[in-house]
């Protein structure tokens, strides 16, 4: 059994497996983004991307309640444009609203061409928990995809069923399983970079 502590908020840690449905809003509304909801079809998250926000390189992760919990976005600048790697940052908010650090995902340049791109990791800022780094494995546009934490265990998968992928070839409607106790906040602001970088529905 995987067991974290809160990285996000508490309040998305369950004390049981959960699977997780993500349905991707088209671009023509609201400006694309996606949504995450329960078993019950009960909106839990909703990311919004470029076409909402306005910026590139730029993401949020709402709660059920529109309330920003997440604020994602891509390092630019000299040092970036000379790194082999992107870095991007996500950005949690404390009692009195003032965005604090919460994770940086680093991945290779060339990773959204070849299947066999560079491997994406997580570390975690600043390390509080048992896991303080995370690395992503599998190719995420054939939603063949796994989180694992730093002793190697997955603590969230991606899938689709072969009823939905007869129906919507194109990945918009998939499952993620998420492991007891790990924080499906986080979870969902990794995978809204991971939407991003392979240019998905995040990405105007």
């Amino acid at each position: 059994m995987v067991m974290m502590m809160p990285i996000v908020s508490k309040l998305y840690c369950s004390e049981e497996e959960e699977v997780m449905w993500v349905r991707r809003r088209p671009h023509v509304i609201n400006g694309g983004g996606f949504v995450v909801t329960d078993s019950d079809h009960n909106v839990v998250f909703r990311i919004d991307g470029c076409g909402v926000l306005g910026t590139k390189g730029e993401l949020v992760l709402r709660d059920f309640n529109g309330d920003e919990m997440l604020l994602i976005h891509k390092k630019g600048g000299i040092l970036q444009a000379l790194s082999i790697h992107n870095k991007w940052k996500g950005y949690s908010y404390d009692y009195q609203g003032i965005p604090k650090p919460v994770f940086t995902l680093r991945d290779p340049k060339n990773s959204c061409i070849p299947k066999t791109g560079g491997l994406i990791r997580i570390s975690i800022n600043p390390c509080v928990t048992n896991n303080c780094f995370f690395e992503i494995r599998g190719y995420f546009p054939d939603r063949s995809c796994s989180i694992l934490d730093s002793s190697g265990h997955t603590i969230a998968q991606m899938g689709v069923s072969d009823e939905v992928r007869d129906l919507m070839a194109s990945g918009d409607f998939y499952h993620v399983v998420i492991k007891p106790g790990v924080d499906k906040a986080f979870v969902f602001g990794v995978i809204a970079v991971l939407d991003y970088i392979y240019g998905e529905s995040t990405r105007c």
